[in-house]
This record gives C-alpha cells, sequence and structure tokens, in this order.
C-alpha cells in the first residue's frame, strides 16, 4: 500500500506501507511488514522492517524489526528488539565530485581518446 499523507493504524495491518509523510501506530494496533515513512510513532506493536528518517517509541510501544533510520528515540519503558543501521549519508556532498550516471555520464565523456601503442619498459 502506498499513500501521500498520514496514516494511522488501530488494527491489525499485514503487508508494506510507504508514506510520504508520518505513520502513527496506536496502542491497539499491530503491525507486521515493511514499512517506509518520513516519520513513525509506535505505541502498538510493529514487526518487520521499518526505514523512516526519524522513529519514536512510546512508553507502550513495541518494536520487533530492523529498523534504518536517521533518528531513533525509545521511552524508557518502550521495548525495542532487533537491529538498527543508520541511513546512509552520502560523503560526497560537493557537485564537483559528484559521481555521474547514466545519460550524465555518456554526455561527459570526451569526443577524442587517444591510445599509446608505444609498450612499457
Amino acid at each position: 500500500m502506498s499513500i501521500i499523507g498520514k496514516m494511522h493504524i488501530d488494527g491489525i495491518f499485514e503487508g508494506n506501507v510507504s508514506s510520504l509523510d508520518n505513520i502513527s501506530i496506536g496502542k491497539t494496533g499491530h503491525v507486521r511488514g515493511l514499512i517506509k515513512a518520513r516519520a513513525v510513532d509506535v505505541c502498538g506493536l510493529l514487526e518487520g522492517e521499518v526505514i523512516c528518517d526519524d522513529l519514536h517509541i512510546d512508553s507502550s510501544g513495541q518494536v520487533r524489526a530492523t529498523v534504518e533510520s536517521k533518528q531513533m528515540s525509545i521511552h524508557p519503558q518502550g521495548c525495542f528488539l532487533g537491529e538498527r543501521r543508520l541511513k546512509e549519508v552520502t560523503a560526497l556532498t560537493d557537485d564537483s565530485k559528484k559521481i555521474e550516471t547514466g545519460m550524465d555520464a555518456i554526455d561527459s565523456l570526451p569526443d577524442k581518446v587517444v591510445l599509446d601503442n608505444k609498450p612499457d619498459s
């Protein structure tokens, strides 16, 4: 399931869900699957895999998942069981060092390439 706005789950949801915004799981919510969103707030149970910028586990929240996030906060009474991976940050931030791919890479090739036939001595 792909959505554009926010989503709140207070029942049982099995499957994959992707949102450009926030997803919240209420106290009676139980989600099993792959969750992709900008931010995820958990008050219920979340099992599976989470990819987000910000994950917050509330006091009644339980997350049993592999998590890839920039930020993660867990209430002292919240529960997290799984693995957390940091979102990859591109080391190349300068546009001059940008790696070109696709048509841009083809367009950046020189018009003429000269190969030297002399053997190495």
